[in-house]
């Protein structure tokens, strides 16, 4: 009996990791691109620039919003809400800012300006 119950549970959790192991997520619906990239960054407000060639950006999703935790003393570019365009393309949507962020699990783009600020980055895993 103590047999047909542990082999009952084994193919109980076998089955569970299997089908939440499902090959049809779309990346797009993950937490892929939350992390750290590193690379090229930079922040322009009032004529002053600061400038990173080793800085750091913690990538973090909630939803459809992003934030962006810069290193270096660059203040954080948070609550940039994306929609999912088509498979596996987010797009910047609202009036939060305009500029271009493109993300993937190896690489970070940024070029955005929301109230005479601007951000780049130019970063990789």
């Amino acid at each position: 009996m103590k047999t047909m119950l542990k082999l009952l549970g084994v193919l109980l959790l076998t089955s569970f990791i299997f089908a939440a192991c499902s090959k049809d997520d779309d990346p797009a619906d993950t937490d892929i691109f939350a992390g750290t990239f590193k690379g090229k960054i930079s922040y322009t407000a009032g004529g002053e620039t600061t400038n990173a060639d080793d800085g750091s950006i913690f990538v973090t999703k909630v939803g459809r919003r992003y934030d962006f935790r810069f290193s270096n003393g660059i203040p954080d570019l948070t609550g940039v809400e994306f929609e999912q365009k088509d498979d596996n393309t987010m797009v910047n949507i609202g009036a939060s800012g305009t500029g271009l962020i493109t993300i993937n699990k190896d690489k970070l783009v940024i070029g955005f300006t929301r109230d005479g600020k601007t951000w780049t980055a130019d970063c990789t895993r």
